[in-house]
């Protein structure tokens, strides 16, 4: 008898009509098989065996470069059930217009079967998936992603305790391109994109869109935070979650080199993107990372901005998208030093500034997680480790200072709900535009968002011991339209302040948004910054928050009736501490 992952390839395959399908079994020589198919159909490359072992380069159709959010839907029969901020689609009608897309999408083709397991394979917390694909790049990717293949299968058996993920490339066309969720199938249905973020089902479609109801239903959270752990002089580790969206520093950060190692503050790596969280016996919240791997944006990247992953990634590494140098190496812009002769761009030609940059603003690199020098030695500690802060992050140019507490739970998740950010090159669309993105998830949730708030304000709730919450903001400028914080490893001085609010320590004046960091408060020696600059970036100024007040105002006035009572009250309450300091 058939067990249920059989039955669902079978009933796949025949949908798809590959000449051929192939269970995965995780191995290095299977990665090598599709490395040799991928570098055969003349779209990879390999890098310089002596600077870059086991390095390749990928280049993707130039219209399939970044997450396609208008093309992205969550298909729930009650259409509040998706909310005011996903896309919707009735799940038959769906199932009707892309079945006929995904109907002999594989012929000429292999269909491989991925069997994965998110987090750790001993974690009580980790949980399996398998995505069928026609794409040698994604059971790549998802090698390094992901703990894939023959551990997957034993952990699951026969049971049919796993979120499926169809995928095929379909012929790349953005017109025929969809990511669909069916979320109470569990089942996510992916085609016409090769793109990582649309194309490995475990990330954001599992770990995040999927798993986001899971939690919900189940009591946990998944979250889109990177994990840290700050050691402090004696050695003790506290774990921090933090929520930014795509490439605001949040990879950076999680990998920082701390500009106060020399006093004994150091950085451990757990997670860079995703957190899955449940109440521990102890009664605080435990993490996982449910990645193996980093899929990082690259530009930006260099030995400035974060060194260890640029330590990482010399081998095992597969780059998308990036230019070429001469010598087979990979380059970006923000690498270091000026752009190398003869350089190939992203799209395999002869590079000249003339035509723009080198590498996609949204190349990226997949890279083992392990090979980090940040990792921390808990990174795959089944039961997770347990989070003593929250933060949450944007990148605003005014109104939000350096960093900033809440007063509680419900005014933390309020802060996280309300919190924006100027969009970037992780999604498709305009750069530059400031949008609400609560708690970084707005892409990433799988159902209503006010119903995903109400989740947070339950959870705390819950939570016997719920947890600090603070909102960072490292990219504040002055009036000459420099950038008032140094940033990088120097956010370490920020990180320190919170662990000390923690404890019950940490100089602190009340705001009518937060305690902000009194002058006191931050560890400042032996850094360069004026008084004048630090007086900016810890200023809350009300004519920049009467702005903020309406703009959040009408964004939380899509979800109506739904938005839960509390932030609604938390509104009101900034509003009325703001006329108070106004009037006194």
């Amino acid at each position: 008898m058939a067990t249920p992952l059989e039955s669902w390839v079978e009933e796949a395959a025949k949908l798809t009509k590959p000449d051929r399908v192939v269970y995965c079994d995780g191995s290095a020589a299977e990665y090598q098989r599709m490395i040799e198919l991928l570098l055969r159909a003349g779209d990879t490359f390999t890098l310089n065996e002596k600077t870059y072992p086991n390095c390749y380069l990928h280049r993707s159709t130039v219209n399939d470069v970044a997450r396609t959010e208008h093309l992205t839907f969550i298909c729930t029969p009650d259409k509040d059930e998706a909310g005011p901020t996903n896309n919707w689609m009735d799940p038959d009608a769906a199932k009707h217009k892309v079945g006929a897309l995904f109907d002999g999408a594989m012929r000429g083709r292999t269909m491989y079967v991925v069997p994965y397991i998110m987090g750790a394979v001993s974690s009580p917390i980790s949980k399996v998936g398998v995505e069928v694909t026609d794409s040698p790049y994604v059971v790549a990717s998802m090698y390094i992603m992901s703990r894939m293949g023959n551990v997957a299968m034993e952990r699951l058996g026969s049971s049919g305790e796993f979120v499926p993920g169809l995928h095929s490339l379909g012929d790349l066309d953005p017109l025929r391109r969809y990511i669909l969720h069916f979320p109470n199938e569990r089942l996510i249905w992916s085609i016409g994109s090769g793109y990582g973020g649309n194309a490995l089902l475990g990330k954001k479609c599992f770990a995040l869109r999927i798993a986001s109801v899971m939690a919900r239903e189940q009591g946990w959270m998944a979250e889109h935070m990177l994990i840290l752990g700050l050691e402090a002089p004696g050695g003790k580790v506290t774990y921090m979650a933090a929520a930014f969206p795509s490439a605001c520093g949040k990879t950076n950060l999680a990998m920082m080199v701390s500009a106060l190692q020399s006093q004994g503050y150091r950085v451990w790596t757990v997670g860079d993107d995703i957190a899955w969280m449940r109440i521990g016996d102890d009664g605080y919240l435990h993490a996982i990372n449910p990645e193996a791997g980093f899929f990082g944006v690259a530009p930006g990247t260099g030995m400035l901005t974060n060194p260890n992953v640029m330590e990482a990634l010399r081998k095992n590494t597969l780059f998308t998208n990036v230019a070429l140098t001469a010598e087979h190496e990979p380059w970006w812009e923000g690498i270091g030093g000026p752009p190398p002769a003869g350089m190939i761009n992203w799209k395999g030609e002869p590079w000249e500034p003339s035509k723009g940059p080198a590498a996609h603003p949204n190349s990226r690199y997949t890279v083992p997680a392990l090979q980090s020098p940040s990792i921390s030695q808990k990174w795959e500690a089944p039961e997770g480790v347990p989070i003593s802060a929250f933060i949450f992050g944007g990148r605003r140019a005014r109104v939000a200072p350096l960093v900033y507490e809440s007063f509680d739970w419900q005014h933390g998740v309020f802060v996280g709900a309300t919190m924006a950010s100027e969009t970037t090159a992780a999604a498709t669309g305009d750069v530059g535009v400031t949008r609400r993105d609560p708690m970084a998830m707005l892409p990433f949730c799988g159902y209503n968002m006010a119903d995903y708030f109400g989740h947070w304000l339950e959870m705390g709730k819950r939570i016997p011991h719920p947890r600090k919450i603070f909102h960072v903001n490292w990219f504040r400028k002055g009036a000459d339209g420099k950038f008032l914080w140094p940033g990088y490893g120097e956010n370490v001085r920020v990180l320190k302040w919170i662990l000390e609010r923690v404890e019950g320590r940490g100089a602190a004046q009340e705001t009518p948004i937060g305690y902000v960091p009194a002058k006191s408060g931050l560890t400042l020696d032996g850094l360069k910054i004026s008084d004048e600059a630090l007086n900016e970036l810890l200023r809350v100024n009300p004519a920049d928050w009467e702005n903020e007040l309406e703009d959040s105002k009408q964004f939380l006035s899509k979800f109506g009736a739904r938005l839960p009572q509390e932030i609604c009250e938390e509104h009101a309450k900034l509003s009325k501490r703001f006329q108070h300091l106004v009037t006194a």
